[in-house]
């Protein structure tokens, strides 16, 4: 009989999210689920909750939303390749980053926005713009 590579029954929410790599440090995992960035079955949880195999986890990174379906528990942070056997990632949810990656592509080259600080030339235009007039 062959054991299974991630031999665990009970592992806390915070603890597999960081196990899976999702967050950097478990204080990170934390914050985003106080913060309700992380929905464990379409709904708020605590820190605390214990994760079941075959749950839906949705978390919100950045600009991106990911829907992952939990196939295997672990409490121990390994490899990229190890974390990435403890969930699948959702059809839907695949195409649905993908499609706000290509809009958000489109909206750069339109050049309605920018990652670049605003230059002293810009930053003068926008105070004159913003200055209010005294009468």
């Amino acid at each position: 009989m062959t054991e299974h590579p991630f031999p665990t029954d009970k592992v806390r929410l915070d603890k597999w999210l960081w196990a899976a790599r999702f967050f950097k440090t478990r204080s990170l995992a934390k914050q985003a689920i106080e913060g309700g960035k992380v929905h464990y079955n379409n709904a708020r949880s605590k820190v605390s909750k214990d994760v079941e195999m075959g749950a839906t986890i949705t978390l919100r990174a950045g600009w991106d939303e990911k829907e992952v379906e939990v196939i295997a528990l672990s409490s121990q942070r390994r490899g990229a390749v190890e974390a990435n056997l403890l969930y699948r990632e959702k059809e839907q949810s695949i195409a649905k980053r993908e499609a706000a990656a290509d809009q958000r592509k489109a909206l750069r080259g339109l050049g309605l926005q920018s990652d670049d600080k605003p230059n002293k030339k810009q930053r003068r235009q926008i105070h004159r713009f913003k200055q209010i007039p005294q009468d």
